[in-house]
């Protein structure tokens, strides 16, 4: 049998966003004991927002085809790794795009709450797997979410919202957070095609003060990346440059991320 779309397991720990009561699958809706109703759009996402926000169906029309040519494989496969050695349980995205990670961490077992500002990412998030539930929200502000439910929280090249990850997380839960490295694309930024972020590990560790990190690790490794490659990789992030000069040519870059694995504190 099909699974019905939100899982159940992940409908669970959904609140309205609107008087923080809990949900339940009505029909084709989510809706709480005081009469706010959420529509499950046809793809399988329900819009706890009520706004269309984020990426656009451009971007994210790029984003999905750089990473289906298999360029951040090596990532995907770290962080289901590190997932897997967590304790098991319901594995929340903030920022979960296309949910091209939390498919391969469910690849391994478990439910995942992919949340995402973008209708356009999530139309392929909530299709990108069968246990996978994806609701459009804001990772900004606070959750509807339940606390202590997550096992893991994923935070991929996402917004990073401290106070939310620790409230959602059990207490033996794992917080995954990547981001890239000053070498990351390195090459794109030196040819003045991507502009690249100097102060984002300071950030980091400012978010998390209330967190441990127990583990963390940098993987590098070269791509060959087509023409219509670069121009994907640049197309898909909002910190693009748009400048046709030299989306032409393929090149030689650096993938380079830092992987770090957190405890709550």
């Amino acid at each position: 049998m099909a699974q019905v779309s939100p899982p159940e397991p992940v409908v669970d720990v959904l609140l309205c966003p609107v008087c923080r009561e809990m949900l339940t699958r009505a029909g084709g809706t989510l809706a709480c004991p005081a009469g706010h109703a959420f529509d499950i759009a046809r793809q399988g996402y329900v819009n706890l927002l009520g706004r269309a926000d984020g990426d656009t169906a451009a971007m994210v029309a790029d984003r999905s085809a750089f990473l289906a040519a298999g360029h951040y494989t090596p990532l995907a496969s770290l962080v289901a790794r590190w997932a897997a050695d967590a304790a098991p349980g319901l594995v929340v995205d903030a920022g979960a795009g296309t949910g091209y990670y939390l498919a391969a961490v469910l690849a391994r077992g478990g439910f995942g709450l992919a949340l995402d500002a973008s209708p356009s990412a999530l139309r392929r998030a909530a299709r990108a797997h069968e246990r996978i539930g994806a609701a459009v929200w804001d990772v900004w502000r606070p959750w509807p979410v339940r606390d202590g439910v997550a096992a893991v929280v994923l935070n991929v090249f996402a917004p990073r919202n401290g106070p939310e990850f620790h409230r959602v997380l059990r207490p033996d839960g794992t917080l995954l957070v990547v981001t890239p490295t000053r070498a990351h694309l390195a090459e794109l930024g030196a040819a003045g095609l991507l502009s690249v972020d100097p102060h984002k590990a300071a950030r980091l560790a400012e978010t998390l003060v209330r967190f441990e990190r127990v583990r963390s690790a940098e993987i590098s490794y070269p791509m060959a990346l087509s023409a219509a490659d670069v121009r994907r990789v640049i197309g898909m992030g909002p910190a693009a440059h748009h400048d046709p000069v030299g989306l032409d040519e393929d090149r030689e870059v650096t993938a380079s991320f830092l992987v770090s694995a957190y405890r709550p504190g």
